[in-house]
């Protein structure tokens, strides 16, 4: 049910807009001044606003403006006895959905009313799915480093300033500068991002400024750079620890003069790029032996963001466990599966070099191969594969010691769903449906995957 406040210092105006959408089973609140309603909208959960122009104290234009301030994505309707066209402009400047003048027609209210609620639905909607399509996930875990995080992305990301986030390998470094950039001003624009320890040194000034047609051999047409195609938006540099020395002179200059030269031109171009960097690497200690330039360390750490690994929060894996859990089995199509406390502990109790990365992979691990209450012993068997060269489950023998012919996990992957639906397929004497409700997964799902890995049953 819709939730509707209105904002009328007019006892009857209030009385008889509350008593049409109650009848249309809108849930209405109402309030004789600006302030009062500004409370509500910082306070609880609304969908749509009705508010009168004119009022005392403070007039409808102004809970506006600071209504939208508080709720960008609210919906304001706004009513005036004194209808002019130079009101209604004003109102829809400041961000009205629409102005509608006193007594209000009865159908047009509704209409209006109706439409408003769609537009903030969609509204809504339109972001749910941008987030699912940006592949964003949220970060994890309550604990006083990740809240820290937290509270330091909203207050930076309004902002242009730079950003060096420094963290171990797998902790979650571009998580974080993805919500630097979806909570900027910037999120409109693209987020570029370039891996530098993944370029080799003689190509990383092409990646990043681009290069005309003809500067070098296989220079065969114009190439733009990532500074070019992060233009209005957010350039993110991971790993700027295994940048060439001449490679951050070229930065450095592109952050102290917003421009850029593509390699083999002469032609400056101007760039709107907000940088965001990142590293595994201590600079300091880069600095000291001459790998990094200081001018340019200096440039880029305007706010430093330290991501802790894993081992240091110990008490968010927990609620990351269940987050990647409910997320693996969704992909996979099946029944949500649950970590028993024992199981918890022993995550817990693990080393996590690999940090949040080894955690999901891990978690993935034991949702393939344990059944639907993941319990310590499964943790303690799967944990380190390769430690041990045979494991019961069920009843049924893993082979730990082909885990080296795999060059991939998902390899593995498939391999070991593979045996684990064979197994239970062969135990429940190939009942589809039968297997199916044992593992937890929808009919046409199995006989899929029974096709994919070409299972038959032997005469």
């Amino acid at each position: 049910m819709a939730k509707i406040l209105i904002v009328d210092d007019e006892r009857a105006i209030r009385n008889t807009l509350r008593e049409i959408l109650e009848y249309e089973d809108y849930d209405v609140e109402d309030v004789d001044n600006g302030a009062d309603a500004l409370e509500i909208i910082k306070k609880d959960p609304l969908d749509l606003v009705l508010c009168d122009i004119k009022m005392n104290k403070m007039d409808g234009i102004e809970v506006l403006s600071e209504g939208l301030a508080i709720k960008p994505d609210l919906p304001f309707i706004m009513i005036s006895g004194h209808g002019t066209i130079e009101t209604a402009v004003e109102a829809s400047k400041k961000g009205a959905y629409d102005f509608v003048s006193k007594p209000p027609d009865l159908n047009r209210l509704l209409i209006t009313v109706r439409n408003a609620l769609e537009r903030g639905n969609l509204v809504t909607e339109t972001k749910v799915l941008k987030q699912k399509v940006s592949k964003t996930r949220e970060i994890l875990g309550n604990s006083p480093a990740i809240t820290k995080i937290k509270e330091t992305i909203e207050r930076v990301a309004p902002t242009d300033a730079r950003v060096l986030i420094m963290g171990a390998n797998g902790s979650g470094k571009e998580l974080v500068s993805r919500w630097l950039h979806e909570k900027s001003n910037r999120s409109h624009a693209p987020l570029i991002e370039v891996n530098c320890a993944a370029i080799p040194s003689e190509l990383i000034e092409s990646e990043l400024f681009g290069h005309e047609k003809g500067s070098f051999t296989s220079a065969v047409k114009q190439r733009i750079g990532k500074f070019e195609q992060a233009n209005g938006g957010t350039l993110f540099l991971d790993e700027i620890g295994d940048m060439s020395l001449s490679a951050q002179a070229k930065v450095l200059r592109a952050l102290q003069e917003n421009k850029i030269t593509r390699v083999g031109g002469e032609k400056e171009i101007e760039v709107d790029v907000r940088v965001i960097a990142a590293t595994n690497k201590d600079l300091l200690k880069e600095i000291e032996v001459g790998n990094f330039r200081m001018d340019l360390y200096h440039r880029l750490s305007v706010i430093l963001i330290h991501v802790p690994s894993l081992a240091e929060r110990k008490e968010d894996i927990e609620t990351i466990v269940s987050n990647f859990c409910e997320e693996i089995c969704s992909e996979y199509g099946t029944s949500a599966k649950k970590f028993s406390e024992g199981a918890i502990e022993a995550l817990k109790a693990l080393p996590w070099t690999g940090n949040i990365r080894e955690l999901h992979n891990m978690v993935e691990r034991l949702i393939i191969l344990s059944d639907k209450v993941i319990t310590e012993n499964d943790v303690h068997t799967f944990a380190n594969p390769s430690a041990s060269q045979h494991s019961e489950v069920n009843g049924a023998t893993v082979l730990q010691s082909n885990f080296d012919k795999f060059t991939s996990f998902q390899e593995y992957k498939d391999f070991a769903e593979r045996e684990y639906i064979k197994y239970k397929l062969e135990k429940n004497n190939w009942n589809v449906s039968k297997t199916s409700d044992d593992i937890d997964i929808q009919r046409s799902h199995l006989y899929s995957k029974i096709e994919k890995y070409g299972l038959k049953r032997e005469q």
